[in-house]
């Protein structure tokens, strides 16, 4: 099972960009979350949440400047950026966890990317100063 992201591109700093999740039929992921990898550097959390109550998590980095949100009918998930920054730049993945937990998880599960059994190709995203 493979996540369809798209939607990256180049932006000028302050601008925006909207990524999109397509998860294929009859899959079902509990926690959905966006990564990120710039060259060089790790992969790292952006956002996540959870499906079925739609709570959100955030990176420090990007908190009050992305969104991210679901469509349950269309089994998709977006990333809503704004005011981006340089240091935005990167490939960003989505990821979904399709687990049954006996626990409701905290910010620190959502932010670890081996709890995610299924991932996108990912879709580059470059900005510009």
């Amino acid at each position: 099972v493979q996540l369809q992201a798209s939607g990256g591109g180049l932006a000028q700093a302050g601008g925006s960009l909207r990524l999109s999740c397509t998860a294929p039929e009859r899959t079902f992921n509990s926690r959905m979350a966006w990564f990120r990898q710039a060259p060089g550097k790790e992969r790292e959390f952006v956002a996540g949440l959870s499906w079925r109550n739609g709570r959100t998590y955030y990176a420090d980095s990007v908190k009050g400047r992305f969104t991210i949100s679901r469509d349950g009918v269309k089994n998709q998930m977006y990333l809503q950026m704004n005011d981006l920054k340089p240091e935005d730049t990167a490939a960003y993945y989505c990821a979904g966890d399709s687990k049954t937990l006996g626990y409701v998880p905290n910010s620190n599960y959502y932010a670890k990317s081996a709890n995610y059994d299924y991932w996108g190709q990912g879709t580059q995203v470059t900005v510009s100063s």
